[in-house]
């Protein structure tokens, strides 16, 4: 679902051809369609060349200068080779940002996957989370702003924790959640949450299921919001999964929300006789409780914003989201993937 447009680095007979484009009036869209790159490409070119000019009338606008923008290009080049850890070694500086960009991978991914798969000799040089997110600050990658980071560095969520509310559903609280699924040790406990689209225009939602200690990722595009979507939802997952089903999916945590109204229905087998899994429901107002699948429908987002419509989006881009959540290197596995993880706990089952 990446952009492939964003990867061209413009050159200064492209910087020629936007002055005259932009200051005869053309949109950025339009300007970002004729020369082949992306929309963010071209923001960030006339934020490089940008400058007051003053009319004949004594009237001052905003302009853009090509010559301007060419300069501060080889400016910035010549400090990046010249005066910074990365050197010249510009194939790293382009690997970088073709992942951000491209890819939607923050730099700790980049830098942890790097180093977990042994690729340092493929570049001149290596460095550090750090330094890849005060290289950004500073302006040194040519295509890379904040805006194109996902998360920021060292910004850490605050929660008001609700201790030990009463709860008016039948399900099991999850105050009665055994240790051995807090304490992430077993693996088959899943959370389970939705993701709305847009307000008022999409009625599709999704459901994302996260296990607890792979962070694997399972997501459904459901028809409406509603309990009875989101049960046949997990019918379909267990009619997949069959009789292994009870094994992988072993308890599922939910919060309050009436589209998971239904336990006994989510909890009785659609296959056979019996229960299949056991459901756990968060106290009110307590979305840290599922914090696992909180974090994963971040990464829900950077595919799909607020705002989207899911009415739009088939199958296939869900399964896109799924599967580039699911092959993220995550640092707390030592940069291996969610799927990696989880094929290496089905591998001990069977």
């Amino acid at each position: 679902m990446a952009n492939q447009k964003g990867s061209r680095q413009l050159k200064h007979n492209d910087r020629i051809r936007l002055e005259a484009l932009y200051n005869a009036g053309h949109k950025v869209v339009e300007i970002a369609e004729i020369l082949h790159v992306h929309r963010s490409t071209i923001y960030n070119e006339l934020k490089r060349g940008q400058y007051e000019h003053l009319n004949s009338d004594y009237t001052r606008e905003m302009r853009y200068s090509a010559d301007l923008a060419q300069r501060k290009y080889e400016e910035n080049l010549k400090v990046r080779g010249t005066q910074l850890k990365i050197g010249n070694d510009i194939k790293l500086a382009n690997y970088i940002e073709d992942k951000i960009i491209n890819e939607d991978y923050s730099p700790d991914a980049i830098i942890g996957e790097l180093t977990a798969l042994g690729r340092w000799s493929e570049f001149q040089t290596q460095i550090c989370t750090t330094t890849v997110y005060s290289y950004i600050d500073k302006g040194i990658f040519l295509r890379v702003t904040n805006k194109n980071l996902p998360v920021k560095k060292n910004r850490k969520r605050k929660y008001n924790k609700v201790k030990k509310q009463k709860r008016a559903e039948a399900g099991e609280s999850i105050e009665n959640r055994p240790e051995i699924i807090n304490s992430r040790e077993e693996f088959g406990h899943w959370e389970m949450d939705s993701v709305l689209g847009r307000r008022g225009k999409s009625k599709n939602t999704l459901l994302t299921l996260t296990e607890r200690k792979t962070r694997a990722e399972i997501i459904f595009k459901l028809n409406n919001h509603s309990a009875e979507e989101v049960v046949a939802a997990v019918d379909r997952l267990e009619k997949r999964w069959g009789e292994l089903f009870k094994t992988v999916f072993k308890s599922i945590t939910v919060d309050n929300g009436t589209e998971f109204a239904y336990c006994e229905e989510l909890e009785r087998s659609a296959i056979g006789a019996g229960k299949r899994t056991k459901m756990y429901y968060c106290h009110p107002y307590s979305s840290w409780e599922r914090g696992t699948n909180e974090v994963t429908n971040k990464m829900v987002r950077r595919k799909v914003p607020k705002g989207t419509n899911f009415d739009d989006r088939t199958a296939e881009d869900i399964q896109e989201v799924e599967n580039w959540i699911n092959k993220y290197p995550r640092r707390i596995h030592g940069y291996k993937s969610a799927a990696e993880m989880f094929e290496e706990e089905l591998q001990r089952i069977s």
